[in-house]
């Protein structure tokens, strides 16, 4: 098992709940740290833009990313969604094992 950290953002503090909920729900994540007051700025179709999101921290295992961004993908807002999956180098045993578990592989 490799357990992963996916992060995502979302416009509005109501999707990024619904976001991280659907995603336990469906066991495709064991966790989604959901942190508000993210100022983002980036360039979108020619312009510089910043606005504030919500950061999700989605917890879950590598083999489950596809899915994780399949699912992001339908139930964001934004046309092109970041969807960036990072690989936990070291982690708790205890803390990985219940990851492991409650994504379903465990």
């Amino acid at each position: 098992m490799i357990a992963v950290v996916v992060l995502t953002t979302a416009g509005s503090e109501a999707e990024a709940a619904a976001i991280a909920r659907e995603l336990v729900e469906r066991r495709l994540a064991a966790c989604v740290n959901v942190i508000p007051g993210v100022r983002s700025t980036y360039r979108w179709q020619g312009a510089v833009q910043t606005e504030s999101e919500w950061l999700l921290l989605v917890k879950t295992e590598r083999d489950r990313f596809d899915a994780v961004r399949a699912a992001i993908k339908e139930l964001h807002s934004y046309d092109v969604p970041e969807v960036v999956m990072v690989e936990i180098a070291e982690g708790d045993p205890a803390y990985l094992a219940w990851l492991a578990e409650s994504v379903g592989s465990g």
